[in-house]
């Protein structure tokens, strides 16, 4: 028997992903359906195919973080031997402007981890508690120069860089860890659906005008995503920073 089974929604008429989970066998199964409702708090594990299993190849006292996304092979000549690797989905490039008017590129988390999210500055529903979960992990690894945090704005008609540098500077954090960037909103709506797996877009229905998940996605130094986490509950939070340290000390393995 599976110990935990999610649901995961991809947006109001996609697929569904099944999140099945046991020991440290970590398996998704696409299964199609629609939906009248879409509940954009829920935790978020994204992954291609029909069923594709992940294996933890380390004990429970060493547990190591799985690898989400789709996984592809590639076959290469070692020594005159062919050696087929896996290879992992990673974030792609993107370039957007942060809070400083600078450009915000893979670039600038070269050997860093980072946890992505998507807000906007009015939204009156969960992004004021999102945003005061990223301030407890913000704190948490301050003095961790391996850490950054990237958030993106889904309104950025309205959030100018200047608006952007005024919401950093009340939220009193330090910029050059936790970035806020704006750009083109078809990029950044892209980029959330088909990069991070997480719903961002314009919704007349919703308070405010627009839809996203609540969703603290953890990326490791190779651009590859490693947890989702709900950022409107503290447990799961307690629960992201719990993995960054053991990811942290992974990556700090494999240099």
């Amino acid at each position: 028997m599976y110990e935990k089974v999610y649901f995961v929604p991809l947006s109001k008429s996609m697929n569904f992903f099944v999140f099945l989970h046991k020991s440290n066998t970590f398996s998704t199964m696409k299964i199609s359906i629609y939906i009248k409702h879409y509940f954009s708090n829920v935790l978020l594990l994204i992954t291609y195919g029909s069923l594709l299993t992940l294996y933890c190849a380390c004990s429970p006292q060493e547990r190591r973080l799985p690898i989400l996304g789709e996984k592809t092979t590639a076959s290469k000549i070692v020594d005159g031997k062919e050696i087929i690797d896996t290879v992992y989905f990673q974030i792609p490039d993107f370039s957007f402007i942060n809070q400083d008017s600078q450009a915000v590129t893979p670039a600038d988390f070269q050997n860093q981890i980072y946890v992505a999210d998507f807000f906007f500055t009015s939204c009156p529903t969960i992004c004021p508690i999102m945003k005061t979960q990223m301030l407890r992990l913000h704190q948490h690894f301050k003095n961790n120069t391996e850490v950054k945090i990237l958030s993106h704005t889904i309104d950025p008609r309205h959030d100018t860089v200047a608006l952007l540098k005024d919401y950093a500077t009340r939220l009193q954090v330090d910029t050059k860890q936790w970035s806020f960037v704006t750009g083109d909103k078809d990029k950044i709506y892209e980029i959330a659906e088909k990069a991070y797996f997480v719903s961002a877009k314009e919704d007349a229905n919703e308070a405010g005008g627009f839809i996203h998940s609540g969703a603290f996605v953890l990326i490791d130094k190779q651009r590859r995503i490693r947890g989702y986490y709900d950022g409107t509950k503290a447990d799961k939070v307690d629960l992201l920073m719990k993995d960054m340290e053991l990811l942290l000390k992974e990556e700090s393995k494999s240099e």
